[in-house]
C-alpha cells in the first residue's frame, strides 16, 4: 500500500472513530452509576480552582475531567464541554459553576450525561439568553465587572476578593484574582438551543454568602430547574473553599440517578 493510500486510510478510520463517538446512546442502554465527573468553570477563573474538588471525587474513586472553557463565547465552551464528554468512559455527572452552569445546560443533553450539578450556578432555558436571567434582580455592589474596549471582562481587581473569594484565603484570593480569565461579556446575550436541566435529573449548591449573584436569583433558578438544594455559607469562589460539600453533592447525585435507573 503506498503512503497516499496509507494516510487515506487512517483519515477514514479516524471519521468513523469520530462519528460513532457523537452518536446518541439509546435511553436506558447504560444503567451503570457514573463514575465520570466532568467540571466546567465559570467565567473570571479556570479549571484550577477545582483542585480541592477533583482530590476529593479521585479519592472516592471517582474519574474527574477539568473543561477549560477559553470563554470566547458560549458555542466555544460548550464544545471544549463537548469533547470532554466524548472522552469518557461511561455515563457522567457534569458539574458546571457559575457561567458554567449556562455551559453545562447546553451541553448537557449529551446522552452520555446523566444528571447536573449547579454549582451557585446559572440556568436559563432553551430560547433564553444567560442575560435575561438577571432581569429583576440586583446584583451585590460588591461585585464589579471591568469591561474592556474589545468586549471582555475582568472582576475589578480591589473588588475581587469581597465580590468573588471573600471566605478564601488572602493568598488563594491573590492567585484567583491575579489569574483571571477575562469573558467575551457577548457571549451573555447568547441564546441557548438546549435546555438539559429539562430532561435531566439536576442538583444545586448554593453559596449564601455568594455575592456574584442576587441569593433570591440563585433559589429561584434552582426551584424552576426542580433541582435538590444544598445551602452552604460560602462566597462565589464555593468550588474552591467548600469542596466536600460540593463533591458530596456530586456523589449524591451519581448515587441517584444510578439507583433510580433500577
Amino acid at each position: 500500500m503506498n503512503t497516499k493510500a496509507i494516510v487515506a486510510a487512517v483519515l477514514a478510520l479516524s471519521i468513523s472513530a469520530a462519528a460513532q463517538s457523537s452518536e446518541p446512546t439509546a435511553p436506558g442502554k447504560d444503567h451503570r452509576q457514573p463514575r465520570n465527573v466532568v467540571l466546567v468553570h465559570g467565567a473570571f477563573a479556570d479549571g484550577s480552582g477545582w483542585r480541592r474538588v477533583y482530590d476529593d471525587l479521585t479519592a472516592r474513586g471517582y474519574r474527574a475531567t477539568i473543561v477549560q472553557n477559553p470563554l470566547t463565547s458560549l458555542a466555544d465552551d460548550v464544545a471544549a464541554t463537548r469533547r470532554a464528554l466524548d472522552r469518557q468512559d461511561g455515563p457522567v455527572v457534569l458539574v458546571g459553576h457559575s457561567w458554567g452552569g449556562t455551559v453545562i445546560t447546553e451541553a448537557g443533553v449529551h446522552p452520555k450525561v446523566r444528571a447536573l450539578v449547579y454549582v451557585s450556578a446559572l440556568s436559563p432555558d432553551a430560547g433564553q439568553t444567560t442575560a435575561q436571567l438577571y432581569a429583576g434582580y440586583t446584583t451585590p455592589p460588591e461585585f464589579v465587572i471591568d469591561s474592556h474596549a474589545d468586549g471582555f471582562g475582568f472582576i475589578k481587581a480591589e473588588a475581587f476578593r469581597a465580590g468573588f473569594a471573600a471566605d478564601a484565603t488572602p493568598a488563594d484570593a491573590d492567585f484567583l484574582r491575579d489569574s483571571q480569565v477575562p469573558i467575551n461579556l457577548a457571549a451573555f446575550s447568547t441564546v441557548l438551543k438546549h435546555a438539559a436541566w429539562r430532561s435531566k435529573p439536576s442538583w444545586a449548591v448554593i453559596a449564601t454568602d455568594d455575592r456574584a449573584f442576587d441569593q433570591r436569583m440563585l433559589r429561584d433558578m434552582a426551584d424552576r430547574i426542580g433541582a435538590r438544594v444544598t445551602k452552604v455559607a460560602a462566597s462565589h469562589a464555593v468550588f474552591m473553599t467548600q469542596p466536600k460539600v460540593v463533591a458530596d453533592v456530586i456523589d449524591e447525585a451519581a448515587h441517584e440517578v444510578s439507583a433510580s435507573a433500577h
